[in-house]
């Protein structure tokens, strides 16, 4: 599946085979054990998305809600895309990445992986929990600026 149109989590997550869906389940959870407050859990882009709410982040460019951490099953692979990895913290995080022992197959902000062993869990909960949503929102600000 490359992109849903599922209108919920529940049914992005019914329509996935068992395999894929136990996989994005567990990353899920890891997602949501770590989110900080103030986060929302929803569909954006075919992708479960957990994103700032339009009413605390105020206008964006693309009047969307502030994109932090997205899941999706692609044709080939998921993806886990990890916004605030981007730019100041992807080394610190390609560097936690790969002491796991586990190679990294990453874009920008983009993980790409197969099986739930390709991903260091632990690595992935920090990185989730590092931004408040105070402190993401303002960081997109000053990119903008």
């Amino acid at each position: 599946m490359a992109r849903s149109d599922a209108a919920t989590v529940e049914e992005y997550l019914a329509e996935l085979p068992a395999d894929r869906r136990a996989v994005v389940a567990a990353v899920r959870d890891v997602i949501l054990a770590n989110l900080p407050p103030g986060y929302d859990e929803g569909m954006a882009w075919g992708m479960i998305t957990y994103s700032v709410p339009l009413s605390r982040s105020g206008k964006t460019y693309n009047g969307q809600p502030l994109a932090y951490v997205s899941l999706a099953s692609q044709k080939n692979h998921l993806s886990l895309y990890l916004m605030g990895v981007y730019g100041e913290h992807e080394q610190e995080f390609r560097a936690a990445f790969e002491a796991t022992g586990r190679k990294l197959d990453m874009g920008k902000s983009c993980v790409r992986f197969k099986r739930l062993d390709d991903l260091p869990l632990d690595v992935i909960g920090r990185e989730v929990a590092r931004r408040p949503v105070d402190e993401f929102v303002a960081k997109a600000s000053a990119a903008r600026t």
